[in-house]
Order: C-alpha cells, then structure tokens, then sequence
C-alpha cells in the first residue's frame, strides 16, 4: 500500500504574512540576499596609449582618463593588476602623418600597439592583454575599414586587412584579439588565420552587436578618429539601435564563426540584449560601458547631482544582472578600489 503522508497547503503570501521589506531592513541582511554582485575580477580596463616616453596626457572629454606613453601605461597596468584587475585593453592614438586611406600602419609589426603588448607581457605576463581589430585608429578618413570612393566601408577587402593586423596582434604576444569592425564573416577569416599560423589558443572576443550610438564620442577623441570622420557617421556597418532580432542573428553568426565571447556595446542602453543573448546562447557575454556612458556619470556627478560611487556600482550590478559576465569600463581602477573598501 503507498504511504500517505498528510500535507499542509502552501499559505498564500499575502500581506501581513509576508512582508518582503523584512528581508531589506538591515544592510547584513540586503547582502545576504542579493541575487548579483560586482566584483573587482568583473571587470576590463581599456588604457589609451601613444608615442613617446614619461607622457601623461588627459582626455578632456573623459575625466580622469589619460593617455600614456607605453613605460607610463605599464605602471598604469601594473597599479591595476595589483588591485585584483585581470585583463586591460589597448587603443592606440597614433601619429596624424601615420594615417592613411588603407590604414596600412595598423599591418606594421613595430607600430605603436605592437611595441605596447609586447612591453606590457614582458613586465606583467600574467595580465590579459586583449587588443582591438579595426582601422580606424590608423585610417585618414576614420572608419573602421577601407572606404570606396564614394565612402562606402568596403566589406571583404577590410577583412583581408583584419586578417594582417589579427596575426601581428598576436604574434606580438596578445592574448585575445576584439574585431570591433562589424564587418560581416570577419571572425571566421580571423579565425582561420590565426589557426593556420599556429595560433590556436589566441582568444577571440568579438564584438558581437556593436551599434552606431552617439555615445561614442569621447572614445573618438581619445584615439583621434574624431577629426578624422568630418561629421560622418558608421551606420553602413555598425547596427541600428532600433534592432534586436539583428543583433540575435550577429552575436549567433560570430559564435559560429569561432568567437570565444562577445561584446555588447554600448551596455546600459542594451541590457535587453545582454539579456536575450544570454537567455539563447551560452558564451560569455561581456558589457562595454562606453566612453559617453562614463562620461555622463562623471560630468553628473561633477555638477553635484548624483554620487559618483553608487551610480558606477549601480550601473555594473545592472549589467551583471542583465547576463554579463564581465564589464569593460573606463572607472576600472575606481571601482575597484572602492570595491576593495
């Protein structure tokens, strides 16, 4: 004979009963509960680099951001990795007479990023170093690949392109490469690239559903692209921030196409995305809080309106509720010393 065993019906929760303000009362109490967290190994630090030595040169339109010359970036580095940080990316500003319709400075093995990973490995080599593909720090007009005359980014020539900066990114000693051009089938030649000159365990992390936002701004000055797109914008390559079907289908051709994981930029104004990419697919999912996104806490809480600490906390915690496994973002170093309070 089966066991029957009496049962009790579940209460409803219904108010006095359950009070969910019981849980929120003391701070021990919030914590214990908290279903997400920031911690400091969450997060990337991007550091803006350039030529010379013993230089230190502020972002005007991003407080507290500097550029570096390449021995001034490995204290940088070394401050942040000493913090709990584990990977840095670099974006190089380059020379102006460097420049060039093709980009062709971004295919040399001594250019600027070259010299800086491999200085930076061999003081730090434990620290990721994960470094950007894509033209436009090195190309006259500022877009991202090569240009038609008409202007048009030239799809499949861009790509061969990529494939040489890719490879000399690598053997320059990067960990990871970041195809941050949004040309379409990039990350399979990259891939195939990289395995046919024995290079199979170099990162791929592309940036899957990258969209042409205006809040890329400050990013654009850093590395001196800004003066150089004269008013154009990228729309012909990089998404509409009226999408999201679109970015489903980018983010699940890349991983067919051998990324390793993706980036979602910018992150605040497409946590749904985060979201629906990580509900479908199971790769890491990383968060870039861009330089407008930073810029706009600063500046905020410069004026006095809000409190800078809570507001980049409170941001990141949304990015890791939304999915995101780590978060690139300019406030690395600050956030990880308030995290280590």
């Amino acid at each position: 004979m089966p066991i029957i065993r009496n049962t009790v019906p579940m209460p409803t929760p219904t108010f006095p009963y359950t009070r969910l303000r019981r849980n929120r009362k003391a701070e021990w109490s919030r914590k214990l509960v908290a279903e997400h967290s920031v911690l400091v190994r969450d997060l990337i630090l991007p550091i803006f680099i350039m030529g010379g030595s013993a230089r230190k040169e502020p972002i005007m339109t991003m407080p507290g951001v500097y550029r570096y010359s390449v021995d001034e970036a490995i204290k940088y580095a070394k401050s942040a990795h000493e913090l709990g940080i584990l990977a840095i990316m670099l974006f190089p500003q380059i020379d102006l007479k460097l420049k060039t319709h093709g980009g062709i400075e971004a295919m040399n093995p001594e250019n600027l990023v070259c010299k800086a990973i491999r200085e930076i490995k061999a003081n730090l080599p434990h620290l990721g170093v994960i470094v950007d593909v894509a033209l436009d720090p090195y190309t006259s007009h500022g877009h991202d690949g090569i240009t038609s005359d008409d202007g048009y980014v030239m799809n499949d020539l861009t790509i061969d392109s990529l494939c040489q900066q890719a490879l000399l990114i690598a053997e320059a000693g990067a960990d990871a490469v970041a195809p941050s051009d949004m040309m379409d089938g990039r990350v399979s030649k990259i891939r195939d690239c990289l395995e046919g000159n024995d290079f199979h365990n170099t990162q791929i992390i592309a940036y899957a559903a990258k969209y042409a936002s205006s809040l890329f701004g400050p990013f654009r000055d850093a590395v001196g692209s800004m003066a150089c797109l004269s008013g154009a914008d990228k729309k012909n390559y990089q998404m509409d921030y009226a999408n999201s079907d679109e970015a489903m289908a980018e983010i699940k051709m890349d991983i067919n196409e051998g990324a390793d994981m993706v980036i979602i930029k910018p992150a605040i104004p497409y946590l749904d995305i985060i979201y629906r990419a990580k509900e479908r697919y199971n790769i890491p999912m990383i968060a870039y809080h861009v330089s407008g996104e930073y810029a706009m806490i600063k500046f905020a809480a410069q004026a006095g309106v809000i409190d800078e600490k809570s507001a980049f906390i409170e941001v990141f915690t949304s990015c890791k509720r939304a999915g995101a496994r780590a978060i690139v973002t300019y406030a690395a170093v600050e956030v990880a010393r308030w995290l280590s309070e």
